[in-house]
């Protein structure tokens, strides 16, 4: 999996593409807990290039979520293709996180 990390001014970016698992999960969780400590707590993750996640993927992002919330921030998710946002509806996480059609609309959301 390819990871793009972007910060700009308000919020920070993670842009992913390829597989989203339990073997890619790792760095992605080591970078959000990075962005909460320096407290940079308005993160949008751009999953445009990402065409499958699993379970372990979900969690990361469950958890980072709640690190932003905790910190009176937000996680925000984009540009999801169909496959993935198929599976954030059926485990109804589509409920639980903003989901934006583009990176540019989450970021006018912050």
């Amino acid at each position: 999996m390819e990871i793009v990390k972007q910060e700009n001014g308000s919020f920070s970016v993670l842009k992913l593409k390829g597989r989203f698992d339990a073997h890619e999960a790792e760095p992605v969780n080591t970078w959000l807990q990075a962005q909460v400590e320096k407290q940079c707590v308005n993160i949008i993750v751009n999953l445009e290039g990402v065409n499958f996640v699993d379970s372990t993927a979900l969690s990361t992002l469950v958890r980072g979520y709640k690190k932003c919330r905790e910190n009176n921030g937000t996680l925000r998710l984009c540009s999801l293709q169909q496959p993935v946002r198929v599976i954030f509806e059926l485990t109804r996480l589509d409920k639980a996180f903003d989901i934006f059609e583009t990176e540019e609309e989450a970021s006018v959301a912050i």
